[in-house]
């Protein structure tokens, strides 16, 4: 029961943050600054912790992810040049360089958990400037509407997911990685987020706080997507963890674990949504 009480209040904390926070373009930036630097922080530190002959430069990869981040708020707001991103891109190479000198036992090794915590982590948090800040061929506006739905459209799945595999769960999805997920359960998520996304179209036409453009149809394919790919997350965390040897990523978010596990299912539908909704204009 106080295990219960204390996922309660963790989530409720969790949620009510991340959806203030898209309500000003600032306080979005900084929270999902803070969020990619500790979670960089949380992999690094798994990986130096538990892979043999590894040492990734936790400092360095957190402090190149962050500025990755507001590089990538900069200039998608049109407040920096390209420019911007040199001094990322002189960290990588520095880190890459560094090997040369260090002696290390698995250099190879070293490059591809430094590279790594770049691309899983740093590159899909960035992301969500690409979604939060849209240019209209006159200006750049931000929009908290497709990134807030991101994630709430994952908590709807979550939710779905579990009532219904519950209530009819028979079929495993992936038990070699996770047991505990079944096909039913995904389908209900699916169908429920798709169901919402096409209520969001409808709310966001009525107030036209539609600023985004997309038909009932595009909603729910939106949708679909970042259930699709936010599963993959989700088990693509799961297959890291059961390779490392742990349970929980760590332990920061009382009763609900570590960064990685509150983001995981993220960190692929943030880049999903970037890459549907650009598809899109393409037709």
């Amino acid at each position: 029961m106080k295990n219960f009480i204390v996922r309660t209040i963790t989530a409720v904390f969790f949620v009510a943050a991340i959806v203030t926070c898209f309500l000003r373009p600032e306080a979005m930036v900084l929270l999902f600054a803070l969020v990619t630097g500790l979670t960089i922080w949380e992999f690094t530190g798994l990986i130096n912790d538990h892979r043999a002959n590894i040492t990734v430069n936790r400092m360095i990869c957190t402090v190149a992810g962050v500025y990755f981040f507001f590089a990538m708020a900069g200039y998608n707001s049109g407040l920096t040049p390209a420019t911007v991103f040199i001094p990322y891109l002189v960290s990588i190479i520095y880190l890459m360089i560094a090997e040369l000198y260090l002696k290390q036992a698995d250099p190879i090794g070293d490059w591809a958990y430094t590279m790594f915590s770049q691309l899983y982590i740093a590159l899909p948090f960035s992301l969500l400037n690409v979604l939060a800040f849209r240019s209209t061929g006159i200006d750049i506006r931000y929009t908290y509407l497709v990134p807030l739905s991101v994630f709430v459209f994952l908590w709807i799945n979550d939710t779905g997911a579990y009532l219904c595999g519950s209530l009819l769960g028979k079929h495993k999805l992936f038990p070699r990685i996770s047991p505990g997920k079944s096909w039913e359960g995904s389908i209900g998520g699916g169908i429920l987020v798709m169901a919402v996304a096409v209520l969001v179209w409808h709310l966001t036409e009525q107030y036209g706080v539609n600023d985004i453009s997309l038909n009932a149809v595009e909603w729910a394919g939106l949708g679909l997507t970042i259930v699709l790919f936010g599963t993959w997350g989700d088990l693509i965390e799961s297959l890291f963890k059961r390779t490392i040897g742990i349970k929980d990523s760590g332990n920061i978010l009382p009763g609900h674990g570590g960064m990685l596990d509150r983001f995981d299912s993220s960190l692929l539908a943030i880049p999903a949504a970037v890459v549907y909704l650009y598809t899109l204009t393409l037709f």
